[in-house]
């Protein structure tokens, strides 16, 4: 089982939820968050003062899948959040040790959505 993390732009969310679907992924945690990668640094006028904006708005999108969803993941992330502009995002990939079903005591990957291609 893996963790697939994704930071992506939040104008792109409905363009990345649309890719999950499409690749049969059902089941995730988004979350908004702030962050600064290779984007330029952007300044912006607050009440008549020039400020530097440092951080970024982003979306985080968490995904717990088996072995064989791990590349179809990244692959649906990468086609819904690419804009081919600085600033698009990263993907991290991490092994997840174990995982519980709530409801059912289910655990590993009889816990994660989906099991198989």
């Amino acid at each position: 089982m893996k963790l697939v993390i994704g930071i992506v732009r939040p104008e792109r969310a409905n363009e990345v939820l649309e890719a999950l679907y499409r690749a049969n992924i059902r089941g995730y945690s988004m979350s908004r968050v702030q962050g600064h990668g290779g984007e330029t640094d952007r300044v912006e006028t607050y009440r008549g003062t020039t400020v530097k904006m440092a951080l970024s708005e982003k979306l985080r999108f968490e995904i717990a899948v088996s072995e064989p969803f791990v590349q179809t993941t990244i692959d649906a992330l990468c086609e819904g959040g690419r804009t081919g502009e600085v600033g698009d995002g990263k993907i991290f990939v991490l092994d997840l040790e174990s995982a519980v079903r709530i409801r059912t005591g289910e655990k590993d990957t009889g816990a994660v959505t989906p099991v198989a291609p």
